[in-house]
Formats: structure tokens, sequence, C-alpha cells
């Protein structure tokens, strides 16, 4: 049996924590999470998977050690709606390029970005002042992204609840802004690492009535 080995950038974020019980739950998958505290291990050791412990703010190298020996990297860090400005620069934009420039280091070519719903310009233009900086920062990572020699797929989730997943979303180009659990993102993260036709896609996701799998092959 091949194992694909996936590093989880962000992975004490809810949808990290989601992500990597589905993967260590995958006969094909195999988790790494990447956290910043000590204190944040047994979570994932209980599953079975592996730890890095590394600060986004650390330099590529550091990121890059994380990554080497991984077949894939999920980028799902974000600094939170508590944090400043300051902070959405350094792990929002430059936490993901730094990320994206690590991978590249060590031969990684399969990334999946999950980014904003809506990081078009007119989206910047459109977002309120404390909401603004957010999505600058997500273009700019996507585009990094973009223009990247990697095998990348950038998903943009709808509002994120806490509520419980239904395993059914609606998955396109363009869809109607509207709400998506974090456990129905890592399903739909779980299904595009095992799918390569997602590679080189972008799409939004809200809650839907296709199942993820069919959702997520008919893009």
């Amino acid at each position: 049996m091949i194992h694909v080995k996936v590093l989880i950038v962000g992975a004490n974020g809810q949808i990290g924590k989601d992500l990597t019980s589905y993967i260590q739950a995958s006969d094909q998958l195999e988790a790494r999470a990447m956290i910043r505290k000590k204190e944040q291990a047994p979570f994932f050791e209980d599953l079975g998977a592996e730890t890095a412990l590394v600060d986004l703010e650390q330099d590529i190298d550091t990121i890059a050690e994380a990554a080497s020996g991984t077949d894939a990297v999920v980028f799902t860090a974000g600094s939170g709606p508590k944090t400043g400005k300051d902070k959405t620069l350094m792990i929002d934009l430059d936490g993901a390029v730094k990320t994206i420039e690590a991978a590249k280091k060590v031969g990684v070519k399969r990334f999946i970005m999950i980014s904003s719903f809506d990081t078009t310009r007119e989206a910047i233009l459109e977002a309120n002042e404390s909401f603004a900086p957010y999505v600058v920062a997500k273009y700019y990572a996507d585009v990094w992204l973009r223009e990247s020699d990697l095998d990348y797929t950038i998903i943009h989730p709808g509002l994120l609840t806490n509520n419980q997943g239904t395993g059914k979303v609606q998955a396109a180009k363009q869809v109607d802004r509207d709400e998506i659990p974090r456990e129905d993102v890592a399903r739909v993260i779980l299904a595009s690492l095992e799918n390569d036709s997602t590679i080189g896609k972008e799409f939004q996701i809200v809650s839907g009535d296709t199942p993820v799998y069919q959702a997520i092959k008919s893009l």
C-alpha cells in the first residue's frame, strides 16, 4: 500500500484537526501535523500522526525541514479574527509564501491552499476596513501559488461554521456566498488530495446537496 504523507500547516485549527483525523482514518494517506506549541502535540499523537514543532514566523529552512519527506502540503493556517494587520501579514501572506517556497526547496510538488471565499480585486475593494487586510493577504498568497511550478489546488470556502458537517457541498468556480461547516471543508481537502483532477484548479465551496467526492470529481 502506497502511503502519501501530508504536511498540515495550521494543524491545530479546527479544519486542521478534522483533516488530520480523516487522513489518519484513510488507507492511502498519513499526516504530519505542523504545530506551534508542544502542548498541542498529544491530540495528534493520539491519532498516530507525526508532529513538527514550527512557528510560521520562523524561516523558510525551518518550514522546509518540516516538509521534508512529505508528498503534499496543505496550508490551513490563519492569523484569526482577533489579531491585527501585522499578524495577518505575517501568517496569511508571509507564512503562506514561505511555506510555498519551503515546499519547492524540498521538492514537494502537491500543494493545497485554503484561501478566502473571494480573493478578487473587487472583493478587496468591497471588504470593510477590518477584513480588507485579510483579503489582500490571501489575494497575494494565491497569486504566489498560481505562479509557482507546484501542483496546486486553491479552495475558497464560504463563511466557516462549527456546525456538524453534512458531507454534502456545492463546489464550482463561482457559487453564491453561503456558509460551510469546517468539517466539510476538511472533507473537501481530503477529496482533493485523493483526486489528481483537482491539480491546477481553484473553486469555491459552500454547503449543498452533492456528496463531497462527487462534487470534487465533477469540477
